[in-house]
């Protein structure tokens, strides 16, 4: 009757150690995970064929990013790779910096048969929460080797002082 219950034990232990596992890694990703959807369909025989192998690709995928807030800016890291330049479409929205995009399917061959596909195709959206406020006309973004990244200026602070506030007469 022991070993039943060191067994017992054991497997609550285990069990135990897989859902914290789980709820670390949903803690930390849940917000990279970014949905990716169909893009528009076109006609033709060939892109019939391509249309098949993006279905196989849609899901889930990781665009990783980090936020850094100092004195004078927010910068925004993002991880996006294969894509190019014109493949993202980035604004900010009330307090989030939403970057959407498209990330194509490249196919190398068409001979072979794929067993395991982890990269997801398609459109896709991005919301990051802003941690405070930015001048959105004096923002800037860049990508290189797989990694946007979007420079987005505090506004600048009133250092004059107090002053007065006219009154105009009617």
């Amino acid at each position: 009757m022991a070993t039943l219950q060191q067994f017992r034990q054991g497997l609550e232990s285990a069990w135990s150690n897989v859902v914290e596992g789980w709820r670390r890694l949903t803690e930390r990703a849940s917000s990279a995970l970014t949905r990716f959807n169909l893009p528009g369909q076109r006609g033709g025989e060939e892109n019939q064929v391509e249309l098949a192998a993006q279905r196989r690709n849609l899901g889930w995928g990781l665009l990783a990013a980090e936020v850094l807030d100092d004195d004078r800016r927010v910068l925004v890291r993002l991880e996006a790779p294969g894509m190019q330049k014109d493949d993202f479409d980035i604004r900010v929205i009330d307090d989030f910096l939403v970057v959407r995009g498209q990330k194509k399917l490249e196919r190398e061959t068409n001979e072979g048969h794929y067993h395991i596909v982890e990269c997801a195709y398609g459109n896709f959206e991005r919301a990051i929460p802003l941690p405070c406020d930015v001048d959105q006309d004096r923002a800037a973004a860049t990508y290189s080797r797989g990694v946007l990244t979007i420079e987005l200026p505090k506004p600048a602070k009133d250092t004059s002082g107090p002053r007065s506030i006219p009154i105009s007469s009617d």
